[in-house]
């Protein structure tokens, strides 16, 4: 059973190690890793430089999901170069993990105020269930950091791209840049050491069960040919 840890605990030997999609041994994950961290700084600075790679290198889109172990890995989101919330939360996970520093993948559900009606029709909802984020466990504590809109995204939509200072929580605002309501965070769920796939799923067939139905990779080709 994957642990649900909560975000004051101390962390354990799995907030370390690598998992089937949070393969932080990977050799691709380790390449990229490697340069961002220097064992001379602080690991507070290496989590920024990792946070700051995964939001703005890996393109966000929350239309090409495919809810595999396999389609899921970090090291698959990597090489893509595209990715979802819960993708792109255990990429950053496994890098931090490569680095040696303590990592959990967290979830909630939250309502994007701001959501487009495309995403809205694909979910069935403006309620996203396990959106998630990253915990990193710096200077003993615990603090989120959530790495899915990229910057150019942020730029388009017309709000701040999250930034990750290593001393306290990144989760996204709850108003934009014009006081518009965006993101309301409805329920959070706890952190783990691993991707809680099955939970995610049978949440995903209750909820969202057009995208359930249209996640075996067959759909995206009429999708691509429009941006997020």
């Amino acid at each position: 059973m994957i642990d649900a840890s909560p975000a004051v605990s101390a962390p354990s030997p799995a907030d370390l190690m690598a998992t089937d999609i949070i393969d932080a041994t990977h050799p691709d994950v380790v390449a990229m890793a490697r340069p961002l961290h220097r064992r001379e700084d602080a690991p507070r600075d290496t989590a920024i430089r990792l946070y700051h790679a995964v939001r703005d290198q890996i393109r966000y889109d929350p239309y090409k999901v495919i809810l595999t172990t396999d389609a899921m890995r970090a090291s698959r989101t990597l090489a893509q170069g595209y990715g979802w919330c819960v993708t792109k939360a255990a990429l950053l996970a496994a890098l931090c993990r490569a680095c040696d520093i303590p990592a959990r993948v967290g979830y909630a559900d939250v309502r994007n105020h701001l959501s487009t009606e495309r995403l809205n029709a694909l979910l069935g909802t403006d309620v996203y269930y396990w959106h998630s984020y990253t915990a990193i466990y710096l200077d003993d504590q615990w603090l989120k950091a959530t790495p899915a809109f990229d910057a150019r995204l942020c730029a388009r939509a017309g709000i701040a791209p999250l930034e990750f200072d290593g001393r306290g929580d990144s989760i996204f605002h709850a108003f934009d840049a014009a006081g518009q309501r965006h993101m309301e965070y409805l329920h959070y769920r706890g952190d783990f050491s691993d991707v809680p796939l099955s939970s995610i799923l049978n949440t995903f067939a209750a909820r969202h069960p057009k995208l359930m139905a249209l996640s075996d990779g067959d759909f995206f080709t009429e999708l691509e040919a429009s941006p997020p």
